[in-house]
């Protein structure tokens, strides 16, 4: 059950990936999506939006605010063995013919976003999906208990 959410202001961002990510977030919640930012897969990873879906599938979203953002990205391939599908997340103005057309497209401002290409399906094996839903929970609980109590302790 959903709770009521007091009206809060429209806060942007700062910076360009992150508004990206969040027209991301909100698109994906309609459809029927959770989402988390900034989670660790694994050490030295760092994929800007995860996203779980109704049926217990992974997403992979990475924000891309530009021509060089996507060209020093070096690790976008090892995402790959941790989600059911990847996509690319770009505003109007990016040159998507740089993008690979075996990933999935999706094009997003600060506000919302639409699929352009669906990513390929790669269905992860159950031990692997049963470690990214842990860590999905475990991130989510997290960042909500940061926001709870920013004094409390440390937070990812």
């Amino acid at each position: 059950m959903d709770l009521p959410v007091a009206p809060q202001p429209d806060l942007l961002p700062a910076l360009p990936g992150q508004r990206l990510a969040r027209g991301v977030c909100r698109a994906l919640r309609g459809l029927d999506f959770v989402t988390v930012e900034e989670l660790v897969p694994a050490s030295g990873l760092r994929v800007d939006v995860m996203a779980l879906g109704p049926r217990g599938e992974i997403w992979v979203v990475e924000c891309k605010s530009g021509r060089a953002d996507f060209a020093t990205d070096r690790k976008w391939q090892y995402y790959l063995e941790w989600c059911d599908r990847f996509f690319w997340a770009v505003d109007a103005d990016f040159p998507t013919t740089l993008l690979p057309v075996e990933t999935g497209l999706i094009l997003a401002d600060a506000y919302d976003a639409e699929i352009l290409r669906m990513g390929p399906a790669h269905p992860l094996a159950p031990a692997r999906r049963k470690v990214m839903v842990q860590k999905f929970a475990r991130h989510a609980a997290t960042r909500l208990q940061a926001l709870r109590d920013p004094a409390g302790g440390v937070w990812v």
